[in-house]
């Protein structure tokens, strides 16, 4: 499960993605148009400007923006940063290697092996899903909500 610090990330990107290329985003409008925490966004853009994937710019007409094109940053890229390695258990981290004190042979435990199907399937998706993709997404969604009728009292 993703953490709030993460969601928040995320929906924070998505945001700024879609304003790409209107020139920097302030802090106070995007917390208020995604309902985030002023203070707990401020963190979050922080880690991710020191990352690379944003960038900021100080002072009047000044906020956030994507330092990239929406195609190159993925939702892995976004959620390494936030989260650390997308590994269940460290013994299966591609980045953060750690051996389990408890594991008596790597290859033949059992749990091991079904995590690191866990860490392959999940990378393949977060790391081939782009801000672009999820843009396109959203804007299908909402095409095809728009499309259905709602009978609810």
């Amino acid at each position: 499960m993703i953490s709030k610090k993460t969601k928040y990330g995320l929906k924070a990107l998505i945001y700024l993605a879609r304003q790409y290329d209107r020139g920097p985003i302030l802090i106070a409008d995007l917390a208020r148009d995604e309902n985030i925490p002023k203070k707990f966004l401020e963190a979050i853009l922080l880690t991710l400007k020191n990352s690379g994937i944003l960038q900021s710019k100080k002072g009047k007409g000044g906020g956030y923006y994507l330092g990239k094109h929406p195609k190159d940053v993925t939702f892995g890229q976004a959620i390494r940063v936030m989260e650390g390695p997308l590994a269940p258990v460290p013994c299966v981290s591609e980045t953060s290697y750690a051996k389990c004190g408890e594991c008596g042979n790597e290859s033949t435990c059992g749990i091991r092996l079904v995590m690191k199907d866990v860490r392959d399937a999940m990378a393949t998706i977060l790391d081939s899903t782009t801000l672009a993709d999820v843009l396109e997404r959203i804007d299908r969604a909402e095409e095809a909500q728009q499309g259905v009728l709602n009978f609810c009292i």
